[in-house]
């Protein structure tokens, strides 16, 4: 069973923030030069929020907002899920199914030390299936 704190090791424990008083507008910027779908939100060294795309498209452009002119604050989702870096690749996709979630910001000691997507998830899950299905082609064939 995969933990957390292994896919940080092979993806990298980058954390991309912004604070909440930056602009939507600087916050989807971020997003798309990093090539991420989300950021955390952060006032000094403590976690606040978090801002994703969706965010942005549902409380943005749906409601016919500036991006320019409107703070992070009034958009990013305050009840941050979060996990352990000693949580499973199971747990973590079960938490994110049952609050349909696509980041989990990984803490640690009251600091944030990465950030997982649905789809590393999903890439660790299809990596760990194919490992299954050879060892079974192995195991039939003798």
């Amino acid at each position: 069973m995969t933990l957390v704190s292994q896919i940080l090791k092979k993806k990298g424990s980058d954390v991309w923030s912004v604070r909440p008083d930056d602009t939507v507008f600087d916050a989807v910027k971020m997003m798309a030069e990093k090539s991420v779908g989300a950021l955390v939100v952060m006032e000094d060294d403590r976690l606040v929020g978090i801002i994703s795309e969706r965010d942005y498209a549902r409380k943005i452009i749906l409601e016919g907002k500036a991006s320019r002119d409107t703070p992070v604050a009034d958009i990013m989702t305050r009840q941050v899920l979060c996990v352990s870096p000693d949580r499973t690749v199971d747990e973590c996709m079960a938490l994110m199914s049952d609050k349909r979630a696509r980041h989990l910001p990984v803490v640690e000691d009251k600091h944030v030390i990465g950030v997982l997507s649905i789809g590393d998830l999903v890439k660790v899950t299809i990596d760990e299936q194919k490992v299954m299905i050879d060892q079974l082609k192995q195991y039939i064939s003798g």
